[in-house]
Order: C-alpha cells, then sequence, then structure tokens
C-alpha cells in the first residue's frame, strides 16, 4: 500500500470537489463546529507553513484546537481559487514525514465538505483500509475506539473487542474522531456506548 499515492489521490478528489463549488458552496458550515466549508480548507494548508513556523504557532497557541485556529486564520485573506490551487501542490513537511495522519485527517475533512453539502462519493477499499487503520492521532481517537469492536460492511476490515460497532466504512471513520453525524449511519450493540464517548 503506498500510502502518499492514496494521499495524492484523496486530495486530488477534494481539488476536483472545490473547483466545483460556488461562493455560496464555500459559505457552507462544515461538520467541524464553526468552521465554514473555507475553513476547513484553509486548515488543510499546514503544508503550506513550514515546520518551523508551525511548530511556533503551537507555542503560542499552547493547543491542537488552537494551532488548528491559527492556521486558518493566516490563510484566512487568500482567494478561495489560491487555497485550491496550493493544495493541489501541497508537497511539505506533513505530506513527507506524516503521509498516515495527512491521508486520515484530508479524509476527515472531506467528508466534513461534503456530507453537509450533499456530495456523496464512492471511496476506493483500500483508501478506506488505509484511514480506518490509522485515525487521525490529534484527534485522540483511542478514547471512542476502546472496547469496542469495529466492523466495516464495505470493506474487508475490523479491528478491536466487546460490544459491536458495524456499518460503512467512511462513517465508521468520521465516528473515530467523534463526528456524531456519522453514528445514525451505525448499529451493532455498542453504538449507544459509542454515543455517550461522542457526547
Amino acid at each position: 500500500m503506498n500510502v502518499r499515492q492514496l494521499l495524492r489521490d484523496e486530495r486530488g478528489e477534494l481539488v476536483e470537489l472545490l473547483r466545483s463549488l460556488s461562493d455560496q458552496e464555500w459559505e457552507t458550515p462544515s461538520l467541524c463546529a464553526g468552521w465554514r466549508v473555507r475553513d476547513v480548507v484553509g486548515h488543510l494548508q499546514t503544508d503550506s507553513v513550514g515546520l518551523p513556523s508551525y511548530l511556533l504557532m503551537g507555542l503560542r497557541a499552547g493547543s491542537v484546537n488552537g494551532t488548528n485556529t491559527a492556521v486558518v486564520e493566516h490563510f484566512s485573506t487568500l482567494p478561495n481559487a489560491e487555497l485550491v490551487d496550493r493544495l493541489e501542490k501541497a508537497n511539505g513537511w506533513f505530506s513527507r514525514y506524516m503521509p498516515k495522519t495527512a491521508l486520515a485527517d484530508t479524509f476527515v475533512h472531506q467528508q466534513d465538505i461534503r456530507r453537509p453539502l450533499g456530495r456523496e462519493r464512492k471511496i476506493p477499499a483500500e483508501r478506506l483500509i488505509a484511514v480506518l487503520e490509522h485515525p487521525d492521532p490529534f484527534a485522540s481517537p483511542g478514547r471512542y475506539l476502546k472496547g469496542l469492536r469495529w466492523e466495516a460492511t464495505d470493506a474487508d476490515w475490523s479491528r478491536g473487542s466487546g460490544p459491536l460497532v458495524r456499518g460503512p466504512g467512511e462513517a465508521l471513520a468520521l465516528a473515530m474522531v467523534g463526528r456524531t453525524v456519522a453514528l445514525d449511519d451505525l448499529d451493532g450493540d455498542g453504538v449507544p456506548e459509542l454515543r455517550v464517548r461522542c457526547g
């Protein structure tokens, strides 16, 4: 499995989607609380921030969420088209040194954009499995995963033991990082506990 190629493919699909959006769609609230579609795309510009600058942002912000907000604000004045161009060319430190995390981050945020816009897609099983195997560690997936058995209904993938959480891989990937909107797409005797954890 070539993770960097999966990341390029995932970003390519996102770029294609973004180029098709109207100005109104860019202003649509995403699944990320308080962020519009435009803000999510700003957050995805991490590769455009040099690592020293990113670390400095993190020190000043004092938290992962604060750093994310700082990145969004840093790119807030750029035109939509330039944000997309930068995303298309992204090949900075995040992609090179943390490709699995970059893939998971891009995947979840693409769905953060697509779900509110009603833009469904068919996701290749290999890409789904890669994200399910390595959810974004910055989203603290362990607090959702622990003590449950997770099974995808559209890919050959499962993990864990305990009460069952079963459903499409896309919904599982979102639930692993606390996206409550995905819970209605899941079933199994572990879902009530997962709802509590997602709060």
